[in-house]
């Protein structure tokens, strides 16, 4: 029987993946930095009230207000942006080994690689 030819070597892959990894999460804090000088500008002044607790405005619990807010600069969207793309940084890395290990036809890892992402999907969407 012929061995299948590895179009990604395992080094290959794990740069890659090392590179993505690193790329989110620079993206991300990019981000949260540039909406937290966003927020320190605009409420440089203000006391919070830290007695009662109020949780985040409905406008940054639904990803199209999200990406309103931070298309228009203001500062708590382009902060939950930013926190957005840190939580789908290991959602990627799972779909891209998945991808990875499909090309290297790998068909126990690529199941594997499915379950973890049905179980990170599926905890993503149930935590409500």
């Amino acid at each position: 029987m012929a061995k299948p030819v590895q179009i990604l070597s395992d080094q290959q892959v794990e740069r890659i993946i090392g590179y993505l990894l690193r790329t989110a999460v620079l993206i991300s804090a990019l981000f949260v930095l540039i909406g937290g000088i966003l927020y320190l500008i605009h409420y440089a002044g203000t006391h919070p009230d830290d007695r009662v607790f109020t949780g985040e405005p409905r406008d940054l619990r639904t990803l199209p207000r999200i990406l309103e807010d931070a298309v228009t600069l203001h500062s708590r969207g382009v902060i939950q942006l930013g926190l957005l793309l840190l939580i789908a940084t290991p959602v990627s890395r799972v779909i891209l080994a998945g991808f990875a290990f499909a090309l290297q036809r790998d068909r126990i890892y690529v199941v594997v690689s499915l379950i973890v992402l049905t179980v990170l999907i599926y905890s993503l969407m149930s935590s409500r």
